[in-house]
């Protein structure tokens, strides 16, 4: 019985890493929304700003003008899923908190035009 449990041990552990890998992989490439429009639309982070500054107009609907809006909207979610799993990993979120946030956010996506 004594070895079964460390087979089991050692399969979790296995299994842990590779899941820790595999969201490392997935990581966004953005760190903010206006990374996210400035790589997507080939502007700079800079000139977003200054134009959501300027005119108003949300990262969305800069994205949205540009084509880009459903790929914005799938940045902004790795970046989301990046953040809850920060703070997954520092304990001051549960997995069962964080997947209830992804699925809301999940589900406001799917109407969002980008106005905000």
């Amino acid at each position: 019985m004594t070895n079964l449990k460390k087979i089991v041990s050692l399969g979790l552990i296995v299994l842990t890493v590779g899941a820790t890998s595999l969201t490392a992989y997935a990581a966004s490439t953005y760190n903010t929304p206006a990374e996210a429009v400035a790589g997507l639309t080939g502007k700079t982070v800079e000139s977003v700003i200054a134009e959501r500054s300027e005119t108003g107009k949300t990262y969305g609907t800069i994205a949205n003008e540009a084509g880009k809006l459903t790929e914005y909207k799938a940045e902004i979610l790795e970046i989301k899923k990046d953040t809850l799993t920060e703070r997954v990993a520092a304990g001051t979120l549960t997995q069962e908190r964080a997947d209830e946030i992804i699925k809301a956010i999940e589900e406001n996506q799917a109407t969002c035009d980008g106005t905000g």
